[in-house]
């Protein structure tokens, strides 16, 4: 009897050794266990430094118009591991390299019933976990409908979060900060106040999400490599405390039309003890494909300016004329319309632009408003669709191309699509070979509106391969894109890196639509920019709306120096000084560091950070010894204490300190600063005051002298 009992012992550990399988990252501080349940679905679980921080989840897929779906009855029938390490250089970024190191496991299951295969495949790293479903090539499983994707993520508690709604179409809200049980009643309150706000689920979230827990491990939740799939928001369960996937479906409902062989995006999720690990880590870059393209040499990160924060606070107009609709109007000449009398992108504002960007040494211009049509958009003719070639009659291409090549400036093409897609890509080659013509070699696109012609949602699968298609596309014609209104980043620009740039958040055109929290800018690198950069658009200096325009009374909840520190705090290599140039030219020796800033790095450190309350970052710039620190502040007075000690020891350097002065406050006193210089080395500390809504900026150079 006790020899019968052994082998039953034996076989059982047999069966667990198929069934559950652990995977330690490179340094051993995760570890991720794999198994199955007794009905066969597949669960994950992830430990960090022996701390649970997900529980197990379970992972599969509901088929829409399908007899068995892809969530149980499966069994282990190959199981294989392996490591990769490797350094890469990226093209532009926070780093000059980034390494690339992890352990992998890849579990084939087969369902027993139909006899179809579905891998998982894990990538641990010493950051975070990485997964994705993979659908080889099979005889039963060829073309398939997703009707949802169910991976979860089992939350260990009522865990803090700074999360934003839900949405199909916009990721453009202030984050909320609150417990996990808080979410459903607080989405509930704030869709009874905003009935317009399309949010899926009174309990959905968007990722990427940052959480924090009481015993201070830092968790994300995101997704990386989003190709042919759906965009992925968060359904929360209170009573379970699970969040599960919930794929943005397309304007018929469905979730994701698959043709094996292939593969969802990876679902990510970072995690430390230490929030300034969450900023560092490149892991969603890391699991994208390398980079496509061969010559890289026409990429160049950007400091512009551009005819744009005038049109966003209503000083001027994107339209020439006031003639709503023109085209209903029977208006085809816009010589013969009558001008608005305020219109932008006119010749000669557009040249003062031009001169500024040359006189200070930027690299570009930004003109927006330069098409004919925008009357028939603004004028609800909302079907109307832009060529991208056709000028209003006060603004000379080809003259206006040869002034700023002339001084030095390259001018960056707008497209504003009007979320017409199919209009777009029939005339994306024309648009990109007229911008080649004239020097234009980036371009903002826009997709502001529904999408056409059948009312797709900005993040459905279908409208993910537009944004793909217009990234190759450009990269055909060696055009940058910074593309508005667009998904959220999911490390593609490692890959496809002329995307050089998204919005896909929150920015600074808020605070001319009535402002955004204080300490919006200590979250957005927590949770936006862990995917890509975000043409933020900083470098307000006039803080009250209504002295720009009269009948705008929006107030920008920001100091000065939290505005000049958003250059380091913010990465981009496409970075914009957003204000009229009459305003820097009434602060000029603070405008002194936007002109120095760099915008592409060799090194980045982290010094310190807390998820909507503080971050401060140190930076060298590319190919120098120049370093720059930048410090955002939320809304309590803080003072850091700032260690130098990443310069070069036994060097003397010359610290330039644009600080908040004592009586400064973001809402009441936000021009209030001070700028003082000091010798420092690698020895020194610097203890800073950063006002609520403010912060610092640093430039840090060599001393000539002993």
């Amino acid at each position: 009897m006790k020899k019968f009992s052994l082998v039953l012992f034996v076989l059982a550990a047999m069966v667990q050794l198929v069934t559950a399988q652990e995977l330690v990252s490179p340094n051993s501080s995760l570890r991720l266990q794999f198994s199955l349940l007794s009905d066969g679905t597949p669960v994950y679980q992830l430990v960090y430094k022996n701390k649970e921080v997900v529980k197990p989840g379970k992972l599969g897929f509901y088929l829409k118009n399908d007899k068995k779906s892809l969530l149980n009855d499966f069994t282990v029938t190959d199981s294989r591991t392996t490591s990769f390490d490797e350094t890469w250089k990226p093209v532009w970024g926070e780093v000059n390299n980034i390494r690339n190191h992890y352990n992998e496991l890849a579990v084939t299951l087969t369902q027993k019933e139909t006899n179809r295969q579905l891998i998982i495949r894990f990538r641990l790293f010493d950051d975070g976990l990485g997964f994705r479903y993979e659908f080889p090539q099979q005889k039963n499983l060829t073309y398939f409908v997703i009707k949802e994707e169910r991976t979860q993520f089992a939350m260990t508690a009522d865990h803090t979060a700074f999360w934003i709604p839900g949405d199909y179409d916009t990721q453009e809200y202030d984050f909320t900060r609150s417990r996990l049980s808080e979410i459903r009643g607080l989405q509930l309150k704030a869709r009874t106040a905003n009935l317009s706000q399309t949010s899926f689920s009174p309990t959905g979230v968007q990722t990427s999400l940052m959480i924090k827990t009481d015993e201070g491990l830092y968790i994300n939740l995101h997704e990386a490599a989003l190709i042919n799939y759906s965009c992925m928001h968060l359904n929360y369960n209170e009573q379970d405390k699970v969040f599960e996937s919930w794929l943005t479906p397309d304007a018929n409902g469905d979730k994701g039309y698959m043709q094996a062989p292939c593969t969802s995006p990876w679902r990510t999720i970072i995690v430390s003890d230490d929030a300034r690990d969450i900023l560092s880590s490149k892991m969603t870059y890391n699991l994208n494909e390398p980079c496509k393209i061969e010559n890289t040499s026409w990429i160049k990160p950007v400091k512009y300016v551009g005819v744009w924060w005038e049109m966003i606070t209503g000083k001027s107009s994107w339209a020439y004329t006031n003639d709503y609709p023109a085209v209903q109007l029977g208006i085809t000449d816009y010589k013969a319309a009558r001008p608005s009398g305020n219109h932008g992108a006119n010749t000669a504002n557009v040249k003062k632009y031009i001169d500024f960007a040359a006189a200070n040494g930027f690299d570009a211009v930004l003109v927006e408003g330069w098409n004919v049509g925008w009357e028939d958009w603004f004028g609800n003719s909302k079907d109307y669709v832009f060529d991208f070639v056709t000028p209003y009659p006060d603004f000379d291409v080809n003259g206006l191309a040869a002034y700023a090549k002339s001084k030095g400036i390259k001018i960056i093409m707008h497209h504003e699509t009007s979320g017409s897609t199919r209009n777009y890509e029939r005339h994306m080659d024309t648009a990109y070979k007229f911008m080649k013509e004239h020097g234009y070699d980036a371009v903002k696109s826009g997709y502001v509106g529904p999408i056409l012609p059948r009312g797709e949602n900005h993040y459905d699968q279908w409208i993910i391969n537009h944004y793909q298609y217009a990234i190759e596309k450009a990269a055909d014609y060696q055009i940058m894109l910074n593309a508005h209104e667009a998904v959220r980043p999911t490390g593609i620009a490692r890959t496809w890196p002329n995307l050089i740039g998204n919005e896909a958040a929150r920015g600074t055109e808020y605070q001319a639509f009535g402002g955004s929290k204080a300490n919006h800018v200590t979250v957005l690198p927590f949770t936006r920019l862990l995917g890509g950069p975000m043409d933020y658009t900083p470098g307000i200096f006039e803080m009250d709306i209504s002295k720009i325009s009269p009948n705008n009374h929006s107030h920008v909840n920001s100091t000065i120096c939290n505005q000049l520190a958003l250059y380091v705090t913010m990465y981009s290599p496409l970075q914009m000084a957003a204000d009229l140039p009459e305003n820097y030219n009434r602060f000029p020796d603070a405008f002194q560091f936007i002109k120095e800033v760099a915008v592409d790095w060799d090194t980045s450190k982290y010094l310190e950070a807390e998820p909507g309350e503080y971050i401060t970052v140190a930076r060298k710039a590319k190919g120098t010894n120049k370093w720059f620190i930048g410090n955002v502040n939320g809304e309590e007075p803080r003072v850091s204490v700032v260690k130098l000690d990443f310069l070069d020891p036994g060097k003397n350097y010359v610290a330039t300190i644009y600080a908040d002065a004592k009586e400064a406050h973001y809402k009441t006193n936000p021009q209030a600063y001070t700028i003082r210089t000091q010798i420092v080395n690698s020895k020194t500390k610097l203890q800073q005051l950063s006002a609520p809504g403010g912060g610092f900026a640093i430039s840090i150079v060599e001393s000539a002298g002993k």
